[in-house]
């Protein structure tokens, strides 16, 4: 990891990409967009022009592998900002002082190879332009590729992010990383409290969902001891199949009509009452903009929201 910041002012960034993320016909008008101090569409022109070409040309050999890997990259961006900002701190290592924020439970189901594919980025551009370019602008632009390469936006984002020198603690992490478990109205109170934000960020945060998978472990509180009777029977029948037992390790879509592609079938599934989490049991502040997506997912009330009033 290269630069360092104070954290806090880049937290905004995740909102921007989550909701980029549900606007699909936005490229044109992006770079007139308002953005956070520090941050510029053009940070590494002079000094690593290229290195947004180094990252999508290595992923793309990674993603024709294995293009599960996408959302692992995705997931990873998303834990790392919503802790204390879009630093790179989660790829910290912990120290004989105490664990590390990558060792906190929420972040222990991250993929191991996400972390290794951000390793092997740094390293690639390190032997192109030096130690320049930060490992939380790696880990955006990872991401970014990561939706466009399952079918999402190909968004701009600024650069220029710093990385942190130290990571959270363990009840910083917790406090700020929900767990699966929790309801809608759950998630809505920690986030307005933890993070100022309202039902459309969440909304469009879940919208993440789109695309990887879930442990039996993060949903099997709708089917053991009892069925969720909010779930859908026909999902219910096929994920008993899948995690038969209340201890079984088994791994499933999050959305199995379209595993792979970013669309809007997450927030159909909802509708529908095939979503795996406590918190797709949609609340009534969530379920109009559910259904605004479903009508007309490419026009989303999320980003003007989001970008003019958390930049």
């Amino acid at each position: 990891m290269g630069m360092a910041f104070s954290p806090k002012a880049f937290h905004p960034l995740i909102l921007l990409l989550f909701s980029l993320v549900l606007v699909s016909h936005l490229s044109n008008a992006q770079t007139n967009l308002p953005i956070v101090p520090g941050l510029s569409w053009t940070f590494y022109n002079t000094t690593c022009p290229r290195v947004e070409a180094i990252i999508k040309n290595r992923l793309t050999q990674i993603f024709q592998n294995d293009s599960a890997q996408a959302a692992g990259l995705l997931r990873l961006h998303f834990h790392d900002c919503f802790v204390q900002g879009c630093d790179g701190s989660v790829l910290l290592d912990g120290s004989a002082s105490g664990p590390s924020e990558k060792n906190a439970p929420p972040n222990l189901s991250l993929r191991a190879r996400s972390f290794t594919i951000i390793n092997e980025l740094r390293d690639l551009i390190q032997t192109n332009c030096g130690r320049v370019v930060s490992c939380s602008d790696i880990v955006a632009i990872a991401a970014r590729d990561s939706v466009a390469w399952s079918g999402g936006p190909n968004y701009s984002i600024p650069l220029g992010r710093r990385d942190g020198l130290t990571f959270a603690t363990r009840n910083e992490t917790l406090r700020n990383l929900p767990p699966p478990t929790s309801s809608a109205g759950q998630l809505l109170a920690a986030l307005a409290a933890n993070q100022n934000l309202s039902a459309t960020d969440l909304v469009a945060l879940s919208g993440g969902h789109t695309i990887g998978f879930s442990s039996c472990f993060s949903f099997r509180n709708r089917l053991f001891p009892t069925q969720d009777f909010t779930m859908n029977l026909t999902l219910a029948g096929s994920l008993r199949l899948v995690c038969p037992t209340n201890t079984t390790t088994n791994f499933t879509f999050l959305d199995p009509r379209t595993p792979r592609l970013f669309d809007n079938q997450y927030y159909v599934n909802l509708v529908n009452r095939e979503g795996l989490f406590t918190s797709d049991r949609t609340c009534s502040p969530m379920s109009g903009l559910v259904t605004l997506l479903i009508a007309s997912p490419l026009i989303s009330p999320c980003f003007s929201r989001s970008s003019s009033s958390r930049w």
